[in-house]
């Protein structure tokens, strides 16, 4: 899956496989990550091996998935970005996820800036959604900083979410 590695100026994106199952459990079980994606359930390690099965299927028939955000090449991962498909919407979403040592630097804008360029460039997509939590200010920063625009609010598994929309 070399041909979906991303770099930006800080950043090096790699698409996760089956042999990063402990770094992104370890991610995905981070209270500060938690919190909002899996409303603070620590997800298992077998549901964390299925995402990662998924995500070697979803590069390999869309060209699209999660990414591994390192600062450096060998260094371990910070968190994560990438496309993923949520609430039964006609393509995937924006996602992404840092680690707290690594917020307020604008790594989250940086890395989700360059998957809005790849999902425009590369796979040729006319427009990106994103949703967060209402109470997540921080992920509706990011996603007004990279132009996304506020398009909706509703309730989604029991939650009052936004959803944010850009055009390409």
């Amino acid at each position: 899956m070399t041909q979906f590695i991303l770099n930006t100026d800080r950043l090096h994106l790699s698409p996760f496989s089956i042999k990063q199952h402990a770094s992104l459990h370890q991610l995905f079980t981070h209270p500060f990550i938690r919190e909002f994606l899996w409303d603070d359930v620590i997800i298992s390690p077998q549901e964390t091996r299925k995402i990662l099965e998924q995500n070697e299927q979803f590069f390999n028939k869309y060209s699209w998935g999660l990414w591994q955000l390192k600062l450096e090449h060998a260094a371990p991962p910070i968190g994560f970005v990438g496309l993923w498909p949520f609430f039964e919407q006609p393509q995937p979403q924006l996602l992404y996820g840092l680690l707290p040592d690594y917020t307020g630097q604008g790594l989250a804008t940086e890395a989700a800036k360059k998957i809005l360029a790849y999902a425009a460039k590369q796979l040729d997509f006319k427009f990106l959604t994103a949703a967060t939590d209402i109470p997540n200010l921080a992920s509706q920063k990011v996603l007004e900083r990279i132009g996304m625009k506020k398009t909706e609010e509703r309730i989604e598994s029991g939650k009052a979410t936004y959803f944010f929309t850009i055009d390409f």
